[in-house]
């Protein structure tokens, strides 16, 4: 949408803020409320597709019915010639991704003082049935008072709504989902604490806790390994602050807080000196029928009770002295009948007790011994490899990567993943810190300025513009560029400056009729115009001055443009009969060896001007006629390639004319015997 533009007849577009997935946003002016606000405007590829409009209105629909000084407000919601539209508060400042990245390390208070504003938004959501499914940084806004908004419900889903929940398909950002919508589950509240947890992991440390080569294996993580401590890379976080992420992203959702509030009351109090001895946060443990092994302590107390089963379910024999009362015989009698079923008990407890021992040893002496991957984020290449050695890990292949959140020669990650369980003397690959990456600029002289501006800015530069007028360069394109093409640079820490043609000025005629020849081209020269001239008699206008002009005055021309003026020959007399009037063409070639000397003085210089902004010839035309004289100038004029000029001569018959062409500074053409013939 173009700068300007009044949609619905009140809110003029301003610039463009950045554009989406699903939707292009603009600053505008309300006209009738007299404010800046924020226009989001469905893109024009979308317009026909339904589903993506029904999300464009349940955004509308989530939005306007939040009320919260941390949400975005929405002020409308309109359609225009077929264009789906939202006008929203506009928040001047920035997104919490870039907020972060500028700002890092921020203090721990103004971490929890940012989280605890997202969490009350959150919190409100939550108490309309409304799941936003798509908490980043990104769609967190940051003003200049530092007060965090939510905004984006573009996939927001109210609760009550079920056809809109779709369990096998994943929406949100991949970085912040939780394993239940990576598993294509449906979304709960508590998949938004998820997100949230892993936007206070970010806070904290600067960084993802999970990175990959795709969408799926980063998915994959993040129901299969655990999240990484914090106080690994920042050994000053409290316990207690650790634990509110590690509570927030726990696997199960039965382990997450209950809701956004409880996490905030949780977050509020990390800080307090009464946690300071607070143990590390452990969920529940579920086997979920996972075979296990278990102590020979607890297989001992349960051998009693399968001697005793068994000894209830074995047949006894029969005897006639079982049959028929047998009168006892004293003690001794007594002893003789007891003793070897007791020996039998006592003799098939302690075959059980062998047997298992045996099985304990047998399964500790073979089963594999396990290892967890330590985290050596940030640490120097020596200590990274020390760590693995140390967890009885072999150090495998070491790879260079570019980095911008890890210095030079540090450690950036591994593969596998810091907190994977392996076998011990498993390989391990480290990935060491080359610097941010380095981006090397083209030359972009005479380039559109909005597409190469665009680009550039994506990839992380700052980009500044310089407008100056030119009549050789279109307008919108690059004239120049403050760093040097060829030069290799970081995006992030780099300002480019350009230098952006808006064409050639305008310049509205003044009346030059009754000017002398001198006082127009002073005008013309003051005003970068070229003039050419005509001559006629006049009985009204004295000789030497102008009698008209076109275009005439009050017209608008551009800078470099050609303004004829007819100058008078005083009044028309017998004499004026034996005049010769001709036009000689004459042809004036381009010399662009000068341009490229140039350019080569400009490049000595260290200068980043383009040559192609400097090819041109200046040229002035002399001219001596009855009208003229070699002593001024005829015309002026800049050309950038072989120009053909028609000369007009007036001259007594019998007579000659002459002339003369200046090339910058060096006479390329004369003739001082010019005739009709």
């Amino acid at each position: 949408m173009r700068t300007g533009y009044t949609l619905s007849g009140r809110y003029r577009i301003v610039r463009a803020l950045g554009e989406g997935g699903m939707a292009n946003v603009y600053l505008a002016h309300d006209l009738i409320l007299d404010r800046d606000v924020s226009v989001k405007l469905l893109r024009l590829d979308l317009r026909d597709d339904p589903s993506t409009i029904r999300r464009f209105q349940r955004e509308a629909l989530a939005a306007t019915e939040l009320v919260n000084p941390n949400i975005v407000q929405v002020y409308d919601v309109g359609e225009e010639n077929g264009m789906q539209y939202l006008v929203m508060e506009y928040v001047e400042g920035t997104d919490l991704k870039a907020y972060i990245k500028a700002h890092f390390p921020i203090a721990y208070q103004e971490v929890i003082h940012i989280m605890t504003q997202i969490l009350s938004a959150v919190q409100t959501a939550h108490e309309h049935n409304i799941i936003h499914r798509d908490l980043k940084p990104q769609n967190i806004l940051i003003d200049q008072h530092k007060v965090a908004k939510i905004t984006d419900f573009g996939i927001a889903v109210a609760l009550s709504e079920h056809s809109l929940t779709q369990t096998n398909t994943v929406l949100g950002s991949v970085h912040y989902l939780s394993p239940e919508q990576a598993r294509g589950g449906m979304a709960t509240k508590k998949s938004d604490i998820y997100s949230l947890g892993i936007i206070l992991y970010e806070l904290l440390t600067g960084t993802v806790p999970f990175e990959g080569e795709t969408a799926v294996s980063i998915a994959l993580k993040h129901f299969q390994s655990e999240i990484p401590s914090v106080r690994e890379i920042d050994p000053r976080i409290p316990q207690a602050l650790e634990n509110v992420v590690l509570k927030a992203t726990a696997k199960r959702p039965e382990d997450r807080y209950a809701d956004a509030a409880s996490m905030a009351a949780d977050l509020k109090t990390s800080l307090s000196p009464k946690r300071a001895g607070e143990v590390k946060f452990t969920p529940a443990q579920d086997d979920d029928g996972e075979t296990k092994v278990l102590p020979l302590s607890a297989l001992s107390s349960l051998t009693p009770t399968s001697a005793e089963a068994a000894t209830q379910t074995q047949p006894q024999e029969k005897t006639a002295s079982d049959e028929t009362p047998v009168k006892a015989k004293g003690k001794k009698g007594r002893k003789k009948t007891r003793h070897p079923r007791r020996r039998k008990f006592l003799l098939a407890g302690l075959v059980v007790l062998l047997l298992v021992a045996g099985i304990l040893i047998g399964m500790a002496l073979f089963r594999p011994q396990m290892t967890s991957v330590p985290s050596v984020s940030g640490r120097t290449e020596k200590v990274a490899k020390s760590r693995l050695t140390d967890a009885y890990l072999t150090v495998g292949k070491v790879h260079k990567t570019a980095s911008a959140s890890v210095k030079v020669h540090r450690a950036v990650r591994t593969e596998p993943r810091s907190g994977t369980q392996l076998k011990r003397h498993t390989v391990v690959d480290l990935w060491i810190s080359t610097g941010p990456k380095r981006y090397q600029l083209a030359d972009y002289q005479g380039d559109a300025y909005a597409s190469t501006a665009a680009k550039l800015e994506a990839l992380g530069f700052t980009v500044h513009r310089e407008s100056v007028h030119s009549t050789s360069v279109p307008a919108g394109r690059i004239m120049q560029q403050n760093v040097l093409a060829g030069k290799k640079v970081v995006p992030a820490r780099t300002d480019i400056t350009f230098t952006v043609s808006t064409g050639s000025a305008t310049v509205t005629l003044a009346d030059l009729t009754n000017k002398t020849k001198a006082q127009a081209q002073s005008y013309a020269t003051n005003h970068n115009l070229n003039l050419a001239f005509d001559y006629a008699y006049s009985n009204d206008v004295a000789k030497g001055r102008v009698i008209k002009q076109s275009p005439g005055e009050g017209a608008v021309v551009q800078e470099g443009d050609e303004v004829t003026l007819t100058m008078s020959r005083g009044m028309e007399s017998e004499s004026s009969s034996s005049v010769d009037q001709f036009s000689v063409n004459v042809k004036i070639p381009f010399d662009d060896s000068a341009s490229e000397s140039s350019s080569d003085e400009e490049d000595d210089d260290d200068s980043s001007s383009s040559s192609s902004s400097s090819a041109s010839n200046l040229v002035q035309i002399y001219l001596k006629d009855q009208d003229h004289s070699l002593s001024t100038v005829y015309k002026q004029m800049t050309i950038t390639s072989d120009t053909s000029v028609t000369l007009p001569f007036t001259v007594a018959s019998g007579k000659a004319g002459a002339y003369k062409v200046v090339r910058d500074g060096h006479v390329i053409a004369s003739d001082s015997h010019v005739t009709k013939n």
